[in-house]
């Protein structure tokens, strides 16, 4: 069913000589049921779920403390654990890889997983990927300078 702006039933109200009590009770009633059309369906709704972000460190050699890195930017929901990120894009290429465009494509690593998997499949599992291309990780001590007062 199409939706029909107030103005436009305004509009025919006043068009068919209907006195303007009349006019401004309709609307009222009109815009009353509206209201509560509204309400009924936000509180249909399902809450929404709150998400982290994750990187998921790409480092098949192990050795991450040495050299330079990429990652992808992974989200799931704020309550599970982050350690299911890897193995929910795992689960999401699986279910792409038994698809009839999966047989066809099949993605062999995690790398073709986050470029290649629809967000159909990631939506099963619970997993948004972000970046669908890596991105390249920086690594920090996590400590800041301290800043010479005198200068």
């Amino acid at each position: 069913m199409s939706k029909i702006p107030i103005e436009i039933i305004a509009e025919a109200l006043n068009g068919n000589n209907l006195d303007q009590e009349t006019i401004s009770k309709v609307m009222n009633d009109i815009a009353h049921m509206a209201q509560m059309l509204a309400d009924e369906e936000k509180a249909q709704r399902e809450p929404v779920v709150k998400k982290q972000f994750i990187i998921v460190l790409s480092d098949p050699r192990g050795t991450a403390p040495d050299e330079d890195y990429v990652g992808w930017v992974v989200q799931i929901p704020e309550d599970d654990n982050p350690g299911t990120a890897i193995e929910r894009i795992k689960r999401s290429a699986y279910e792409y890889n038994i698809s009839k465009k999966g047989r066809k494509y099949p993605v062999r690593s995690i790398g073709e997983a986050c470029e290649a998997v629809g967000t159909k499949f990631q939506k099963e599992q619970n997993v948004a990927i972000k970046t669908k291309l890596p991105v390249t990780i920086l690594k920090t001590n996590n400590v800041l300078p301290k800043i010479d007062e005198n200068e």
